[in-house]
């Protein structure tokens, strides 16, 4: 047994172990605003997800041939099925609806995620997600990029901690030589009743560990947020968040409303 809980964890840090000696901006993009959790989506489940998020102070003219992102709102598709205890697979479809043509169909992702099953009985949850796509490039610097994330969680009492100690690549487009950025996520709640959990969540882009990038060229955002429980079959977040640098779109709110179907 033990050997077969080191092989899982050796498995689990990998490819993050890969990404610390890696040279890597890849800016983080305001399509799926969302600390993950390390549960799984339950087998023989397929979770349907739309992420809403309208942008109220953002960029303002084309940035190294990217469109604005000012007063424009970002719809984001997300399919996910879960295989078994270890397995789920997600889809990402992204849009933009705004003015000035920027109304269009963006770009997708697949997600695949492992996790080690809570039958392990470790004293934090552990998963981590390997996402993959494409995006045109008159919404993202990269074309085709790469994200590896971990994922740590502890629920204690009314207490939800969560670490997304995330890396990012590009594959194809301004930002290929780079390397992985590292792109740091945090979250926490408090159940202030049954239903009803609110909270904060952080989001950054800071750049490569041997490289971190000066305060004004980092993407850091921070969201009032909160968390509704009211079904086992729906999932409800939302939040409005504000930018700490030149680089990061000022004020965001964001929507997430999921529903599973067995």
């Amino acid at each position: 047994m033990r050997k077969n809980i080191l092989r899982t964890v050796l498995l689990f840090l990998s490819p993050l172990l890969f990404s610390l000696f890696a040279t890597t901006v890849h800016a983080q993009d305001n399509y799926e605003i969302q600390v993950y959790g390390s549960d799984l989506v339950e087998p023989k489940t397929t979770m349907l997800e739309l992420h809403s998020n309208f942008t109220f102070d953002g960029s303002k003219e084309k940035i190294k041939g990217v469109l604005p992102t000012n007063h424009v709102f970002h719809e984001t598709v997300e399919i996910t099925h879960g295989f078994n205890k270890w397995l789920e697979v997600g889809f990402y479809f992204f849009n933009s609806i705004g003015s000035d043509g920027r109304t269009d169909y963006v770009g997708s992702h697949i997600r695949p995620r492992i996790a080690i099953p809570k039958s392990y009985d470790l004293p934090v949850g552990l998963s981590l997600s390997t996402e993959v796509g494409f995006q045109n490039s008159e919404f993202s610097e990269d074309t085709w990029s790469i994200e590896i994330r971990p994922i740590i969680d502890k629920q204690w009492n009314k207490l939800y901690l969560c670490f997304n100690p995330t890396f990012d690549r590009a594959l194809k487009g301004l930002n290929t030589g780079e390397g992985f950025v590292f792109s740091p996520n945090f979250k926490a709640s408090y159940a202030v009743t049954k239903a009803f959990d609110p909270g904060f969540e952080y989001y950054g882009s800071i750049g490569p560990l041997n490289n971190i990038y000066k305060w004004d060229e980092q993407q850091q955002q921070l969201f009032l947020a909160v968390d509704l429980n009211v079904s086992p079959k729906w999932e409800f977040n939302a939040g409005y968040g504000f930018g700490f640098t030149s680089g990061t779109d000022k004020n965001i709110f964001k929507v997430i409303v999921g529903r599973r179907f067995k």
